[in-house]
C-alpha cells in the first residue's frame, strides 16, 4: 500500500480550489460540495472541512479564487490594450467568459440563493481592487478618467453577469445574435478610450 504524499496547508487548499474549479465548470455549482470536492481529490470531508469550514467557505472561497485570478488577466489585457497589443474587445471576452464558461455568474447567484449573504463580497473586493490599480494609469495615459473607468467597470461586469444567467435565451428570444451583449460592451469600452484620444 503506497502512502499518499502529504501536502502542505497551502497546496492542500490550492488543490481543492482548482478540483472545485474543474466541478463547478463541469456540474454546476450545486456540485461544488466538501464530499465531491475531496473525493476528486483523494482527501477527506474532515481535511477540507479544516480548510473551508463549510460548504458555503468553499464556495466563497472559489468565488474568490475565480475573482482575484480573472481580475490579473483582466489587468493584464487592459495594459496590452494600452500599449497597443491589445483590443476592447479581448477585455470584454474576458470578463464574460469569467462570469458565463468559468462558472462566476452561477456560483454567485447560487451562493445568493442558498442565503450565503456576504457571497459577493469576495468578487466585489476583487473588482474594486482592480479598478483602483487601472483607473490612475489609465487616467494618467489619457485614455480614460478614473470616474468613467469606475463606471465601465460596473457595466461591464453587470452586463457580464447578467449575460450568464440568462443571455442565451433572452437573445433567442428577442432574435437577437448570441454575441449583441459583447458587442455592445465592446462599442462603450471602444468609445471611452477614443473620447479619452480625443480630451488628451
Amino acid at each position: 500500500m503506497t502512502n499518499r504524499r502529504r501536502l502542505s496547508p497551502e497546496e492542500s487548499r490550492a488543490a481543492a480550489l482548482q478540483a472545485a474549479r474543474f466541478l463547478l465548470i463541469e456540474s454546476g455549482p450545486q456540485s461544488v460540495t466538501l464530499k465531491a470536492v475531496a473525493g476528486r481529490i483523494g482527501r477527506t470531508h474532515a481535511n477540507l472541512l479544516h480548510h473551508f469550514g463549510s460548504a458555503s467557505g468553499l464556495q466563497k472561497a472559489l468565488a474568490e479564487h475565480l475573482a482575484w485570478t480573472v481580475c490579473e488577466t483582466i489587468k493584464d489585457a487592459v495594459r496590452a490594450s494600452r500599449a497597443g497589443l491589445g483590443t476592447p474587445r479581448e477585455v470584454v471576452d474576458l470578463a464574460f467568459d469569467a462570469f458565463d464558461k468559468e462558472g462566476a455568474g452561477a456560483l454567485a447567484g447560487w451562493m445568493l440563493l442558498t442565503g450565503n449573504e456576504d457571497a459577493l463580497d469576495p468578487i466585489v473586493e476583487a473588482i474594486h481592487a482592480l479598478v483602483d490599480e487601472i483607473a490612475p494609469e489609465e487616467a494618467s495615459h489619457g485614455r480614460i478618467s478614473e470616474m468613467r473607468v469606475h463606471e465601465e467597470t460596473l457595466t461591464l461586469v453587470l452586463l457580464a453577469l447578467g449575460d450568464a444567467l440568462m443571455g442565451a435565451a433572452l437573445a433567442k428570444s428577442l432574435n437577437l445574435p448570441r454575441s449583441a451583449v459583447r458587442d455592445r460592451a465592446e462599442r462603450m469600452l471602444t468609445a471611452s478610450v477614443e473620447e479619452g484620444a480625443d480630451a488628451g
